[in-house]
C-alpha cells in the first residue's frame, strides 16, 4: 500500500513515466527474503560453524547440538529393535525339528503305556473270572487304561502344536512389535539428522542470536540468514502502462550512484490492483491503478543488498 501511494505521489509529480528514449520506467525495492533457522530438537548447542557476514551454500552445515543424549536414545532403540526381530523370527520359523522329534517320542511312549495298559486289564479281568484277583484289581486296571488313553491323548495334542507352530495371532503380534521397535529406532535417527542445522539455499548469515553452550528448546531462533539467491525485485507498474510489460520480458536494472545495469526477467505480474478500491472505476481513477511486478535478477556476485531502491528499466521495444 505504501509502495502503490508513493508511485502514485511521484507519478502526480511529474517525476515517474516515460523517458525521451521511449523506455518505460519502474521503480521498486530488492525484496528481503530471510529464513530463521533453529533445531527441530531441543539440546544444547556443541558448534556454532558460522558468524555474522558469512555465506552460508546449500547443504553446509551451520550449528550442532550435543548428540550424546540422542546417541544413547538410538542404542536403546537399536537394542529393543534386535530382541523384537529375533522374537519375530524365531515365531516364523515355527518349532524346531528337535521339539518335533520329542514330541513324537511323547506320543510313541504314551502309546506303548496305552498298550501295556490294556494288556493289564484284559489279564486281570480273565483272572477276576477264576476267582483269583478281587474286582478292585480289576477297577484299578481299567482306570490306568483311561489314564494312558488320556496321555496319549495330551501327547498328540503337543505334537500337532510342535507340528503346526505359533499361532497366526502370535506372529502378527511379534511382526508388529518389531515394527513398532524400527519406527522408534527411525525416529531417533530423525533426531540425530535434526540436531544439526544445514543451509537449505544460498545466503549470507544477519544474526547469530545464541552461542556455544546455550541451552535452546525446539524451533528457537539460533540464527538468521538471508537468502540471496535468487535476487527478486518487487516493483509497481501504472495501469496505462500495463500492457507494455510481460512475463518472461528482458529487462536491465540499475541502482543509484552506479553505472552498472543488472539483466533481468519479469516473472510475474499481480492480477489484483493495489492502492485504488475495487469499487472505483471511473475513467480518471482507473490511470491511478498501480499492479505489482516481481522481476528475477541475475547477480552471482551479490552486489545487490536486501531493500536497496532500484529502477527497472523496460525497452520500447520489448527487447533488452
Amino acid at each position: 500500500m505504501l509502495a502503490g501511494l508513493g508511485y502514485l505521489g511521484g507519478r502526480w509529480a511529474g517525476l515517474w513515466g516515460n523517458d525521451d528514449d521511449g523506455q518505460l520506467r519502474l521503480y521498486g525495492n530488492v525484496e528481503i527474503r530471510e529464513v530463521q533457522l533453529g533445531f527441530r530438537v531441543g539440546g544444547r548447542i556443541s558448534k556454532l560453524l558460522v558468524d555474522e557476514g558469512d555465506r552460508v551454500a546449500p547443504g553446509q552445515v551451520l550449528a550442532e547440538l550435543d548428540t550424546r543424549p540422542l546417541d544413547d536414545r538410538l542404542a536403546g532403540a537399536a537394542a529393543r529393535l534386535d530382541a523384537a526381530s529375533a522374537a519375530a523370527q524365531r515365531d516364523a520359523n515355527g518349532s524346531r525339528p528337535q521339539e518335533v522329534g520329542e514330541a513324537r517320542a511323547a506320543v510313541a511312549a504314551a502309546e506303548a503305556r496305552l498298550v501295556e495298559a490294556r494288556r493289564q486289564f484284559e489279564r486281570r479281568q480273565a483272572l477276576v473270572d477264576k476267582g483269583f484277583i478281587s474286582k478292585a484289581d480289576v477297577q484299578t486296571a481299567e482306570a490306568g487304561v483311561a489314564a494312558a488313553e488320556a496321555s496319549l491323548a495330551a501327547a498328540r495334542n503337543a505334537l500337532s502344536l510342535a507340528e503346526e507352530g505359533v499361532r497366526v495371532e502370535d506372529r502378527a503380534a511379534s511382526e508388529a512389535s518389531r515394527n513398532a521397535a524400527f519406527a522408534e529406532r527411525r525416529a531417533v535417527q530423525t533426531d540425530l539428522s535434526d540436531a544439526r542445522i544445514t543451509a537449505a539455499e544460498q545466503g549470507q548469515v544477519l544474526t547469530r542470536a545464541r552461542e556455544v553452550g546455550a541451552i535452546v528448546q525446539p524451533g528457537q531462533t539460533v540464527l538468521t540468514v538471508a537468502l540471496t539467491q535468487p535476487v527478486r525485485v518487487r516493483a509497481y507498474v501504472a495501469e496505462p502502462d500495463l500492457p507494455r510489460i510481460r512475463p518472461g520480458m528482458a529487462v536491465t536494472i540499475t541502482v543509484d550512484g552506479s553505472e552498472k545495469r543488472w539483466p533481468a526477467k519479469i516473472g510475474y505480474i499481480a492480477p489484483v490492483a493495489e492502492f485504488t478500491p475495487k469499487t472505483v472505476q471511473t475513467e480518471q481513477l482507473r490511470a491511478d491503478l498501480v499492479y505489482r511486478v516481481r522481476l528475477t535478477v541475475e547477480d552471482p556476485r551479490g552486489e545487490l543488498r536486501q531493500g536497496q531502491p532500484v529502477t527497472v528499466s523496460v525497452p520500447a521495444d520489448g527487447k533488452r
